[in-house]
């Protein structure tokens, strides 16, 4: 899990400077990462939750890309500090739009992922 959090965090940090976001501005870069990973993240659940019991390797991989990589990927404090820091500039409408987005995209990006995994992972496995 440790080597996927690694794995992920490198992998936000990595975007983060390929796509840089300017102070006070509205943070994209941020936002398409969290919704990203939420998708990653239905996507990688529902097709794991199809193939069998949380266990063994199914277990395995759950924590370490779902936990470790995506957990580390998406950045929901980064949200909080974003959303703080555009409130605190004068910027409610950007401040609002942005977390309740994130929150409303990840939502939607999350049930398109479960959709995606379904289809990947298959019939569901009883036991």
């Amino acid at each position: 899990m440790a080597v996927g959090g690694f794995l992920g965090a490198l992998a936000r940090f990595e975007l983060g400077e390929a796509f840089p976001q300017t102070a006070g501005q509205w943070p994209a870069t941020t936002f398409a990462i969290n919704v990203a990973g939420a998708f990653a993240l239905g996507v990688l659940l529902e097709a794991l939750l199809r193939l069998g019991p949380d266990s063994g390797w199914r277990q395995r991989v759950r924590l370490g890309a779902g936990t470790g990589v995506l957990g580390a990927f998406t950045t929901y404090s980064a949200l909080a500090v974003d959303t703080a820091l555009l409130l605190r500039a004068g910027q409610q409408w950007s401040a609002l739009s942005y977390a309740g987005g994130t929150v409303l995209a990840g939502l939607v990006a999350t049930l398109l992922g479960i959709a995606v995994g379904a289809r990947v992972g298959g019939r569901r496995v009883r036991g």
